[in-house]
C-alpha cells in the first residue's frame, strides 16, 4: 500500500513550515508535547476509569480543571462539535425555538436536524472592521418562544461584543444559554478578553486545540452548577463521542490546562509588537482585533488568496484567506518556547508578490444579516439548478463558504435577489462553497 497521507505529511514537514494557524501547539513548538508516546495510547484497562462514567482518575482529572468555581469541566474527544450536539439535543423535547445568530457553526444546524428542532435566526450585525458576522441582536419576540440561546463568541476573526448583556437578556427571559467559545480557550489570560464563564452562561464549549497546546479534536465543555438538563447533556455526550476515547487526547487536555494556569503573557505581547511593527515596515496593513491572538493582515491591491500563496511560498501557513485579508493565529509565546520567531521575521522580509495587471479593489461582499426561521424540512425531492435561476426557490442545502465553514444561507430559506448577488460574488471569486458545484445549487423541487 502506498501511504499517500504519510508521504504528504512527511514532505510538508521537510519544508520547516511556520504555523500561523491552529492548533495552538504550533507544530510542537509551544507547550510540552512529551506526552505523545505510544505507550500512553491505552483503553479503559484497570485503574484508568471510563470517560462516560468517571469515578477514578478521569473524575479526579476533570475536577482539577478549575477555570471558574461555578463550573464543572468535561473532556471532549470529538471536538467542540460533540458538545454543541449534546447540549442542543438535550432540549429536543422542550417546546419552543432555539435562538441562533447567522454566524453559527454548521454543527448547530446538524444538531437542529437531528432533533427536528426549529430555530429563530436573530438579526446579526456585521463588523465594520472585518466585514464578518459578529453580534446577534436580542428582540422581544425571543422571550415568547425561545427555549435555548446559542451564542458564538468570539467570531472566527477574534472579534467580541457585549456578550454579557446578551446572556443577561436571555436569562431575564428564563432562557438558558450555550456559548460556542471555540476560539476562546485562552480567554481569561492577562491582556485577553474575558471568557463567558465570567458571565454565567449555562454551557460553554471551548476548543482547547485551537489556541492552547493540545491535540486537534480536544475540547472542553463547562457546565454551570445551575444549568438545566445536565444529566441529559451527559447522556447525549455518550452518543456523540467515541466509546473508546483517546487517553492521549485526554492527557493533552490536562497538559493544556496546566499551561493555561501558569501562563504569563509578558513575552507574548513583547513579540507581538515586534511582529506587528515588522509587518508594517514591510508594507502590510495590520488590523488589531479584540483578541490579541488574532491578526488580520492586508496589502493594498492584493487579494487574500494571493497574499496567502505568497506567504506559503515562504513556508508561512495562515489560518484562512478572504477577499482582502489573511488571518494569522499567533502562538502563545513564552520564555524558552521553541517557535522560530526570528525565522518568521526573516521569511516576512522575503515574501514576494507577483502582481498581474493593475491593482484591484478586492471588496468584501455584503453578508445577509436579517432575521429568519430555520425549519428542518424534508428535502427528499430536490433538483440542481444554476444559482442565477433560483430566485424564489427553497434552498435544499446550506451554502457554507470555506473558510471559516459557517453557514451563510440555510436550507429551508427562500432565495432572494440579494442572496443571488452574494452567491454570484462567491462564484466569480472562485471561493470554495459547500453546497455549490460548478455554479449550481440544490433547491426543493416544488413541481
Amino acid at each position: 500500500m502506498q501511504r499517500k497521507l504519510w508521504q504528504k505529511l512527511n514532505n510538508w514537514s521537510k519544508m520547516q513550515p511556520i504555523s500561523m494557524h491552529v492548533p495552538g501547539h504550533k507544530n510542537g513548538t509551544i507547550g510540552d508535547m512529551n506526552f505523545i508516546n505510544p505507550i500512553y495510547d491505552i483503553t479503559e484497562i484497570t485503574g484508568f476509569d471510563d470517560l462516560h462514567h468517571p469515578e477514578e482518575v478521569l473524575y479526579d482529572s476533570m475536577k482539577c480543571i478549575q477555570k471558574h468555581e461555578d463550573y464543572e469541566a468535561v473532556f471532549l474527544v470529538n471536538g467542540t462539535t460533540s458538545g454543541i450536539l449534546a447540549v442542543i439535543q438535550a432540549f429536543q423535547s422542550i417546546q419552543g425555538d432555539v435562538c441562533i445568530g447567522r454566524h453559527s457553526h454548521k454543527s448547530v444546524f446538524n444538531a437542529l436536524d437531528l432533533g427536528h428542532q426549529c430555530a429563530h435566526i436573530m438579526h446579526t450585525q456585521v463588523s465594520h472592521q472585518t466585514g464578518q458576522y459578529n453580534q446577534p441582536e436580542w428582540s422581544s419576540e425571543l422571550a415568547k418562544k425561545g427555549k435555548l440561546g446559542v451564542v458564538t463568541y468570539p467570531n472566527y476573526y477574534g472579534e467580541t461584543f457585549d456578550v454579557q448583556k446578551l446572556i443577561q437578556q436571555f436569562h431575564e427571559a428564563h432562557i438558558p444559554v450555550l456559548v460556542d467559545e471555540a476560539h476562546g480557550a485562552h480567554f481569561g489570560i492577562e491582556g485577553f478578553p474575558k471568557s463567558t464563564l465570567e458571565y454565567g452562561a449555562d454551557y460553554v464549549v471551548q476548543s482547547y486545540h485551537k489556541t492552547l497546546p493540545s491535540l486537534t479534536m480536544t475540547s472542553m465543555l463547562f457546565i454551570h452548577k445551575n444549568a438545566p438538563y445536565q444529566e441529559r447533556v451527559k447522556h447525549w455526550l455518550q452518543t456523540f463521542q467515541s466509546s473508546s476515547p483517546s487517553y492521549l487526547f485526554m492527557a493533552s487536555l490536562e497538559q493544556a490546562q496546566g499551561f493555561y494556569e501558569t501562563y504569563q503573557s509578558d513575552v507574548f505581547f513583547e513579540k507581538r509588537q515586534i511582529l506587528i511593527k515588522h509587518l508594517k515596515d514591510c508594507g502590510y496593513t495590520v488590523l488589531e482585533v479584540d483578541d490579541p491572538l488574532k491578526l488580520v493582515i492586508r496589502k493594498r491591491g492584493v487579494s487574500g488568496e494571493l497574499l496567502k500563496s505568497a506567504m506559503e511560498a515562504q513556508s508561512i501557513f495562515v489560518e484562512l484567506a478572504d477577499a482582502q485579508s489573511v488571518l494569522w493565529v499567533l502562538p502563545l509565546w513564552y520564555t524558552h518556547d521553541r517557535f522560530p520567531f526570528k525565522v518568521l521575521l526573516k521569511c516576512i522580509t522575503h515574501i514576494h508578490i507577483e502582481r498581474s495587471g493593475q491593482s484591484q479593489n478586492h471588496k468584501q461582499a455584503k453578508l445577509y444579516t436579517e432575521k429568519g426561521r430555520y425549519t428542518p424540512e424534508d428535502m427528499s425531492e430536490i433538483q440542481t439548478i444554476p444559482y442565477e435561476k433560483a430566485l424564489g426557490c427553497t434552498l435544499a442545502q446550506h451554502l457554507i463558504p470555506y473558510p471559516p465553514g459557517v453557514p451563510t444561507m440555510y436550507k429551508g430559506e427562500i432565495i432572494t435577489k440579494n442572496m443571488i448577488e452574494l452567491i454570484r460574488y462567491w462564484h466569480t471569486q472562485k471561493m470554495r462553497v459547500e453546497g455549490m458545484r460548478n455554479g449550481k445549487i440544490k433547491v426543493k423541487d416544488d413541481l
